[in-house]
C-alpha cells in the first residue's frame, strides 16, 4: 500500500528523503508511518506489511531508504534486504526491530542493511539513522555499534561459531567494553575437561549444543540460555555467566518463548528437560 506524510521539508535544505517502511504488525506499521510524518525532510511514499511487498513497493517507488522490521511472512526482513539491495542499489535499507541478539544483527548486516534500530528507538534516533544512511554512514544504534565492537575486538580463537552470539562484556559497565573483557566479568574459569569453545559457561559447562539437533528451530545461544533457566539462574546471573546485557538475555528468552510455546519459565524448565537441554539432564 502507499502512503503519503511529511511532504515538507520544513528546516531542511533539499528535497525530502522517500521512506517505505515495513512491518507485519498493523499497529505498529501504522504509528511508524506516523511518526515519520511527523518528521521534517522525511516523506512516507508506502508501507508494507510482509518482506515481499516491501521488495515490490521498491521497484514501484524508489525509495531513498526502506525502515525495515525483520521478523514478517512470506519474506522476512533479511531476505527482503538481500533482495533490495542486490536488485536496487540506490534503496538504502535501515532495520527496525524488536531483536538485537547476534541472530538477528549480523544477518541482517550482511544482507546488505546500512542501519539497525531496535524499536525502542525515538523519533530523534530513527531519523538520524535516515540521515546518516543517505550521506553515506551507517545508521547503528549505540547498542548495535558496542556489539560489533566487542564481536570484533575479542580475542582471536574467540569468534562466535555460526548461529550463535560470541561472548561479550556486559554493556552495562563501560570500563569491560573496550578491548578483552573483564576477568571479573563473569564465573570462575571453567574445568579443562569442559570444550574449549566460544559458547560461553553455560556450555562450557557442559557437553556444546549442536544446531541440527537442537528442537523448534533454536539456536546455539537460545539452548544456552534455557539450560540456565533450567539451572534456576535469574536474567541478571544468565548475562553475567554469557557475557552479554541482560537486555540480549531478554531478547534471547522472548525469542525462545516464542519458538517452544511456552508462557513461562516453569514451562521453559519442564520443556528444557524434556528436550535434553539441561546440564542435569545431559548429564543423565
Amino acid at each position: 500500500m502507499t502512503e503519503q506524510g511529511g511532504g515538507g521539508t520544513p528546516g531542511t535544505a533539499g528535497p525530502a528523503t522517500r521512506v517505505v517502511v515495513a512491518d507485519d504488525q498493523t499497529v505498529v506499521r501504522e504509528g511508524i508511518v506516523m511518526l515519520l510524518g511527523l518528521l521534517p525532510g522525511i516523506e512516507v511514499v508506502g508501507a508494507a506489511a510482509d518482506g515481499e511487498e516491501a521488495v515490490r513497493l521498491v521497484a514501484e517507488l524508489a525509495p531513498d531508504v526502506v525502515l525495515m522490521d525483520l521478523r514478517m511472512p512470506r519474506c522476512d526482513g533479511v531476505a527482503a534486504t538481500r533482495r533490495i539491495r542486490a536488485e536496487h542499489p540506490g534503496t538504502d535499507v535501515v532495520v527496525l526491530t524488536t531483536y538485537a541478539d547476534d541472530d538477528s544483527l549480523f544477518p541482517a548486516l550482511q544482507a546488505g542493511a546500512r542501519g539497525y534500530l531496535t524499536k525502542d528507538a525515538g523519533a530523534e534516533e530513527i531519523a538520524r539513522a535516515i540521515a546518516d544512511v543517505r550521506a553515506g554512514a551507517a545508521g547503528l544504534s549505540p547498542q548495535v555499534q558496542l556489539r560489533l565492537l566487542e564481536r570484533f575486538s575479542a580475542p582471536p580463537g574467540t569468534a562466535a561459531p555460526s548461529g550463535s552470539a560470541a561472548p561479550a562484556p556486559d554493556p552495562a559497565h563501560p570500563a569491560t567494553t573496550r578491548g578483552t573483557p573483564h576477568p571479573a566479568a563473569g564465573p570462575s574459569t571453567p574445568p579443562s575437561s569442559g570444550p574449549a569453545t566460544p559458547a560461553g559457561a553455560a556450555a562450557a559447562a557442559g557437553p556444546a549444543f549442536q544446531p541440527g539437533a537442537l528442537p523448534d528451530g533454536l539456536t546455539v545461544r537460545e539452548a544456552e540460555v534455557l539450560a540456565l533457566i533450567a539451572d534456576g539462574l535469574s536474567n541478571a546471573e544468565i548475562a553475567a555467566a554469557l557475557f552479554v546485557s541482560p537486555a540480549t538475555v531478554k531478547t534471547h528468552i522472548n525469542n525462545l518463548f516464542a519458538k517452544t510455546a511456552v508462557r513461562d519459565r516453569a514451562q521453559a524448565v519442564s520443556y528444557a528437560f524434556r528436550h535434553g537441554i539441561s546440564r542435569s539432564s545431559r548429564a543423565d
